[in-house]
C-alpha cells in the first residue's frame, strides 16, 4: 500500500460544481447525470438503478470479498404543500432539518411550467410592520412561507403562472472558499461525493492494482432513509459510508482530519471492519479521532435493514452546523481521501467473508484485528 496524493485542486473544483447542482431527494437525475459524465471521464465503469442510483466498479485481482465505499448525492430540501390566499407557498421539508435555517434562503422552486426563483421567510418578516413579535414567533415549518419573483397576489395567480402542490423546492448551496474552510448548504453530502471521486482518480493516477473489487455507490435516498438498501445486489462483503461528522459540544469529531464513527443511532458499526480503518490511520500517520453520534443514521443503516448481512464502517469528514450554514475544510477532505485510498488497497478484513454462510472454525475473535496491525 502506498499514501498517495490527493489532488486538492480537483476535489475542490468538484465540490463546487456538485454544489451547484440543485439535487433534493426526489430530485437528483440532474446530479446523477453529472457524476455519471465524470466517471466516464476518469474510465471507471458504472450501472444505474431504475431510480438512478449509481454503482461503480474498480477491478482488483480477485473478486471475492469484494467491498463498497458509499457516499449519497441526495440533499434536505423542501416541496410545497399549499398555494396560499396572500400569493405565497406553504412548504415541508424533504430530509430531516429545522425551519431555523431556511429563513431567508434563497431557492429554487422546479415547476412543471420551469424554474422559478424565491425566499423563504418568516410569516412575520418585517420588524417594521411587526415590531416585537418577530422575535417572538414559534420556530416551525408552518411559520414560514416562500415569497416568489413571479407577480403573484393571491392563489389564482400562483396557479396561473404554474405553480403547483408538489413543486419541488432547493435550497442555494451558495459555495464559499476562504483560507481552505469550505462554507456551504449541502456539504453532507456533496464533500464526501467530491472526496470520492478525488480518491478514485487518485487510485486511478497511480496505476495500482487493488486486491479485491471496490464498487463506489452513490446513493440517491439517504436524506429520507432508504440510501443503500436498494444498490448492494448482496455480493459485498463489506462496506465503508463516507458521510458528515458533526462537531458540536459534547462531540469528539472535528473540521480537521478523519473522524471515524463508533456508533450512530442505529447502533454499533462493525469492530474489526472499524478498528482496520483506525488501524490504517495509525500506520500512515492520518490525523483522526472518534466519535458516537446519538441523533444521526447514514447509508450503513439502510443497507442492514434491508438484509445484507455485510460488515459496516463510517468514516467522515467534520461539518459544523450539519443541515444548516455548514462549514468544513479542506484539510480534512484530503486527510479523508487519503484513508479511502489506502483502503482501496488493503486486503480484505477476513478472506472467510467471501462466503455467506461457513463453519465456527476460523470465525474471527474481537482482538484479532488489533493483532494483525
Amino acid at each position: 500500500m502506498q499514501r498517495l496524493s490527493i489532488d486538492l485542486d480537483y476535489l475542490s473544483k468538484q465540490l463546487v460544481h456538485l454544489l451547484n447542482i440543485a439535487s433534493p431527494t426526489g430530485y437528483t437525475d440532474q446530479i446523477v447525470h453529472y457524476v455519471g459524465e465524470e466517471l466516464e471521464r476518469l474510465g471507471i465503469p458504472f450501472e444505474l438503478t431504475r431510480r438512478g442510483a449509481i454503482r461503480a466498479d474498480l477491478t482488483g485481482r480477485q473478486r471475492s470479498p469484494d467491498r463498497a465505499l458509499v457516499v449519497h448525492l441526495d440533499t434536505t430540501g423542501a416541496m410545497v404543500k399549499t398555494l396560499k390566499d396572500n400569493g405565497r407557498l406553504e412548504i415541508v421539508p424533504i430530509g430531516h432539518w429545522s425551519s431555523r435555517f431556511a429563513e431567508g434562503a434563497r431557492v429554487s422552486i422546479f415547476t412543471d411550467k420551469g424554474c422559478f426563483r424565491g425566499t423563504v421567510l418568516p410569516l412575520k418578516a418585517s420588524g417594521h410592520t411587526f415590531n416585537e413579535e418577530v422575535d417572538t414567533q414559534p420556530v416551525a415549518w408552518n411559520q414560514v412561507e416562500v415569497r416568489v419573483d413571479a407577480v403573484c397576489n393571491n392563489r389564482q395567480d400562483l396557479a396561473r403562472q404554474g405553480f403547483n402542490v408538489g413543486d419541488y423546492l432547493a435550497f442555494d448551496a451558495a459555495p464559499e472558499l476562504v483560507n481552505g474552510f469550505v462554507n456551504a448548504r449541502h456539504l453532507d453530502n456533496k464533500a464526501g461525493v467530491a472526496t470520492l471521486l478525488a480518491a478514485a482518480a487518485a487510485v486511478a493516477r497511480a496505476g495500482v492494482e487493488l486486491p479485491v473489487d471496490c464498487h463506489l455507490l452513490f446513493t440517491i435516498s439517504e436524506e429520507t432513509g432508504s440510501g443503500a438498501s436498494a444498490v448492494l445486489h448482496r455480493d459485498v462483503a463489506e462496506m465503508v459510508s463516507i458521510d458528515n461528522a458533526t462537531p458540536a459540544p459534547g462531540q469528539n469529531s472535528r473540521e480537521s482530519g478523519v473522524t471515524v464513527a463508533m456508533m450512530d443511532s442505529s447502533g454499533p458499526f462493525d469492530y474489526h471492519l472499524t478498528h482496520k480503518l483506525l488501524g490504517l490511520c495509525r500506520e500512515f500517520e492520518i490525523l483522526h479521532q472518534r466519535d458516537v453520534f446519538r441523533y444521526y443514521r447514514c447509508d450503513s443503516a439502510s443497507a442492514v435493514e434491508a438484509g445484507n448481512d455485510i460488515r459496516t464502517a463510517l468514516v467522515c469528514f467534520g461539518v459544523d452546523a450539519s443541515h444548516g450554514y455548514e462549514r468544513t475544510h479542506l484539510n480534512a477532505l484530503r486527510s479523508l481521501a487519503e484513508l479511502i485510498s489506502l483502503y482501496m488497497q488493503s486486503d480484505p478484513t477476513f478472506l472467510r467473508d467471501r462466503d455467506e454462510l461457513g463453519a465456527l472454525r476460523g470465525f474471527p475473535h474481537q482482538g484479532d484485528t488489533l493483532e494483525r496491525r
